[in-house]
């Protein structure tokens, strides 16, 4: 384990924002994309297999 002798890390200060409002609508947009991707993707994976098989099965 490691001791920190220094003392060098300290907590930030209270009340302080770390993102700023344009960082946070943009982790939300990414985040509602992936979202929506986990729903969507699997629908066009199954679809794509589908005319694979109608494809080699004739």
């Amino acid at each position: 384990m490691f001791l920190d002798e220094k003392n060098e890390w300290s907590p930030p200060e209270p009340g302080r924002r770390r993102l700023s409002e344009r960082d946070e609508t943009i982790i939300l947009w990414s985040v509602g994309a992936f979202v929506v991707s986990l729903v969507i993707a699997p629908i066009g994976g199954a679809s794509v297999i589908q005319a694979i098989y109608a494809v080699v099965a004739g």
